[in-house]
């Protein structure tokens, strides 16, 4: 009997890792052409040692982690003496993949990774979400951790590349990376506060700079996941005001008291360590107060923490952390989508079991109509889901390797070089577009999918036996951390207005386009196609034409030499595009949708 492998036994998943995924272009710029050290020499070597380390992972997702997964949510986490310890399941389970060196995989090999391209790491988050949530949330925020703390360095410009070698000389977090590397440490995100969710320009935590330069970090966060861990990255304001004369209309403006994007300028990201380990013991850093008791994901610490004076790394310059937190959580919400996809494809082939095996009426309970719909449709969520993740995370990676290789120097003296910077702005474009609607989706069709589990289980998905609650449970927080499925709809809706009102002409192109396609196609689901795309431009006209009349409607009154700065400049958020905000997850359906269609098309 061969050893079960959730890589090797998902051929979906395997068309886009053998036909799909354009592993030259990730090579050519990960292994810096070819001419980084102890690069691989061809696209076909390089995608065999990428393909090694899914089917590995898949072989230790279903082997070591997925047998255990009741365990793991049984144990759950425990808390005492002012320190969260992770299930006794769960911490065999990262023993040995600290074994299996896989925290670094994603490092340049000068760093002692593997330098193995991150849309890898992010497949290896569907495999291990397949088996057991809590440990594939937990694994992320390692190799994750790492591959930030160098991303922001190397933004912030305090990484030092050796252009003629094609290697790093030297990162600002080389010590916390090989910490992290060597599976001794981890990390976690910190943003959320008691006051502040998802409005972040309410974030009360606060960072004090003193006369010799150094930084502290002072406030309180909560539901921070794997917030045991000894490497933060905090969210506080250290300005109490947006950069003076800043657009209002941007993320960066302060501008007037109603405008929602007030004060996230003043945000800065900073690196805190919450703990020192010394030989006299443990000493913290910040107040780890409590672990929260959740219904699902028993195996993940979910954290409040108080930061009292901490010291502090300021990342970048002051006022900039709500760009580096967009980076943070843009790969987050692509992590999303891949785990809400693995607890899909184990919710699919659970109930497509029992119901191959479950009898009623005179026949297996698959081959009843209902039943068959039920299957057919989370088998094509999944299958669509599928296509837009992978799509996403290809554009998110190329478009940051892009930015590493600019800032690196190497683009100078590399005739390809052109050809890649060229697209930057596209694979920016499309991974910006894809990821809302990805984390959207995802996480929503994640919830139904396990639901639907358990009414083909009937009575016996109500029970704990046969795990099925445990993934309802499990997929309830999916809409709601990294960004809410509410505030997904948001940024996909007002990005997709924008493009419009910023190209009318292309988009009235565009949408004549799409009606005539969805008449005179010679291919039925080319038509078929054109036709989707026609509702969702003629849903965004509508939007668009709505809020311009309530717009209109607003001026009443004002004087008519004021109307052409009005409509050009002076737009409220909150209230000019409040009918468009009523209908923007019907939108993000709608456009998450078009974008499947296109993909698979």
């Amino acid at each position: 009997m061969a050893t079960p492998n959730y890589y090797a036994d998902n051929a979906d998943l395997q068309f886009y890792v053998d036909r799909w995924i354009d592993w030259a272009s990730l090579m050519e710029l990960t292994e810096y052409f070819g001419r980084a050290p102890d690069a691989f020499k061809s696209t076909a070597d390089a995608t065999a040692f990428y393909k090694d380390i899914l089917t590995l992972v898949g072989e230790f997702a279903a082997t070591e982690i997925a047998p255990h997964a009741a365990e793991v949510d049984r144990q759950g986490v425990d808390f005492a003496d002012g320190e969260a310890t992770l299930p006794p399941r769960q911490a065999t389970i990262f023993d040995a993949l600290k074994q299996l060196e896989l925290h670094g995989m994603c490092l340049p090999r000068e760093l002692g990774g593997m330098n193995v391209p991150f849309t890898v790491f992010l497949i290896n988050t569907e495999l291990l979400a397949r088996a057991e949530v809590s440990v594939m949330a937990h694994n992320g925020f390692h190799g994750g951790t790492a591959m930030a703390m160098l991303l922001f360095s190397i933004r912030e410009g305090t990484t030092t590349f050796d252009a003629a070698a094609r290697r790093i000389a030297g990162t600002r977090f080389g010590k916390e990376i090989e910490e992290i590397r060597q599976g001794k440490a981890w990390g976690a995100m910190d943003i959320t506060e008691p006051d502040a969710g998802s409005d972040m320009a309410a974030i009360r935590s606060v960072g004090v700079q003193a006369p010799d330069g150094s930084w502290t970090v002072s406030g309180q966060k909560i539901f921070i996941t794997s917030g045991n861990g000894k490497y933060h990255f905090v969210i506080a304001r250290t300005e109490l005001f947006s950069p003076a004369g800043a657009d209002p209309r941007t993320p960066e403006g302060t501008g007037r008291a109603d405008d929602p994007f007030a004060g996230l300028g003043g945000l800065s990201m900073f690196l805190v360590p919450a703990f020192e380990d010394g030989p006299s013991g443990r000493r913290r850093l910040a107040t780890l107060d409590r672990i929260e008791d959740k219904i699902g994901h028993h195996g993940s610490a979910t954290c409040a923490l108080t930061f009292e004076a901490t010291p502090a790394h300021l990342i970048g310059k002051r006022g900039e952390g709500f760009q580096y937190m967009l980076t943070l959580m843009n790969n987050a919400r692509l992590s999303v989508g891949l785990e809400s996809i693995g607890l899909m494809e184990t919710a699919l082939r659970m109930a497509k079991g029992y119901a191959a095996e479950r009898r009623s009426m005179g026949k297996t309970i698959d081959r009843h109509e209902m039943i068959a719909d039920y299957l057919d449709e989370m088998e094509t969520d999944l299958v669509g889901l599928r296509a837009m993740a992978m799509h996403g995370a290809v554009h998110e990676e190329l478009s940051q390797k892009i930015h590493i290789l600019e800032a690196s120097g190497i683009a100078k003296d590399e005739p390809k070089a052109a050809t890649y910077l060229a697209r930057l702005k596209h694979h920016r474009a499309e991974a910006r577009k894809i990821t809302p609607l990805l984390k959207y989706l995802a996480a929503e069709k994640a919830v139904e999918a396990a639901r639907r589990n358990i009414q083909i289980h009937g009575g016996a998905g109500y029970s704990t036996e046969y795990g099925a609650e445990k993934l309802l449970r499990d997929a309830l927080v999916f809409p709601i951390y990294e960004g809410t499925s509410q505030i997904q709809a948001l940024m996909a809706m007002k990005d997709t207005l924008g493009g419009v009102m910023k190209d009318w002409k292309g988009f009235l192109t565009r949408s004549a386009l799409a009606h005539l396609r969805s008449r005179t196609e010679s291919d039925a689901l080319e038509r078929r196609v054109a036709e989707l795309q026609r509702l969702s431009y003629d849903a965004q006209r509508h939007l668009i034409t709505r809020t311009a009349t309530d717009k209109a409607r607003s001026l009443k009154g004002t004087a008519l030499t004021s109307w052409p700065k009005q409509f050009t400049k002076d737009w409220n958020p909150k209230r000019d595009f409040a009918f468009a905000m009523l209908h923007a997850e019907r939108l993000t359906r709608l456009l998450a949708d078009v974008a499947i269609a296109e993909l698979l098309l």
